[in-house]
């Protein structure tokens, strides 16, 4: 049954989905595909929410943009797993909180706190850890050392503001271990962990690339990657991504 938002039938996906935010980069991630985007199949433009089916190396596989933010995540997901995705891995960017995280850098995240609405609305305020799938995170870490990268590996704290006015905020949750702010995390780990529940071969991971970095000495507009550069550091981390969502399938 056609869904709302991802205006397709359950089989158009394949089981391992990508899941940029970005349209641009989900055009991107099927440009890299067997025979390119002219071999991939676009699977939804709804919305602007892209989605394209193809293989890698042989193995079906596809990319969904998720949208921006917790809500529109969780939209995606919830109707992704509706047609049948199985392993589900968002591909994203951060902003650095971590000490000695630097821009261009890799971030895995093991799990993510719920500072975002989306997450806390299902939680009707019951404390949990969102936390990815092991198998998965492992895969993609060891994918990323395989290619020369060494990922940082630990929690990051999924929010709703970009542009958060608090002097204390970034300092705050760097005390608590946290590695970097995103937006999306939270509930997708939620989402996957709550369909693994109930009935089993659901997975969930992020890998993420530093785009800024948030400190005492320097802010998200002032250390903010050019885009050339974080075009280059993306493009290293979706070789990652394809590379560990074919071997995970």
């Amino acid at each position: 049954m056609s869904q709302i938002h991802l205006r397709a039938e359950a089989g158009d996906y394949a089981p391992v989905v990508l899941l940029p935010g970005d349209p641009n980069r989900a055009t991107w991630i099927a440009e890299k595909f067997d025979g390119g985007l002219a071999n991939s199949r676009k699977v939804n433009d709804h919305r602007g929410l892209l989605g394209y089916t193809g293989t890698f190396k042989g193995v079906p596989i596809s990319v969904q943009t998720s949208g921006m933010g917790a809500p529109s995540m969780s939209i995606v997901v919830e109707e992704l797993l509706r047609l049948g995705a199985k392993k589900l891995i968002r591909v994203g960017t951060c902003g650095g909180i971590g000490r000695g995280i630097k821009t261009g850098e890799i971030v895995v995240a093991s799990s993510a706190a719920p500072v975002d609405g989306a997450t806390r609305t299902f939680l009707h305020g019951d404390a949990y850890a969102p936390t990815g799938d092991f198998g998965l995170l492992r895969t993609l870490v060891d994918t990323a050392v395989r290619l020369g990268k060494q990922p940082h590996v630990g929690q990051v704290a999924t929010v709703d503001l970009f542009y958060n006015p608090d002097t204390d905020y970034f300092s705050k949750w760097r005390s608590r271990g946290v590695l970097a702010f995103e937006m999306e995390t939270s509930v997708l780990y939620y989402l996957a962990s709550r369909a693994q529940a109930a009935d089993g071969n659901v997975a969930a991971a992020t890998i993420l690339t530093v785009s800024d970095i948030l400190s005492e000495e320097v802010s998200s507009e002032d250390s903010y990657l050019p885009l050339d550069q974080l075009n280059m550091a993306i493009e290293r981390m979706i070789e990652i991504a394809l590379e560990a969502g074919i071997a995970a399938s």
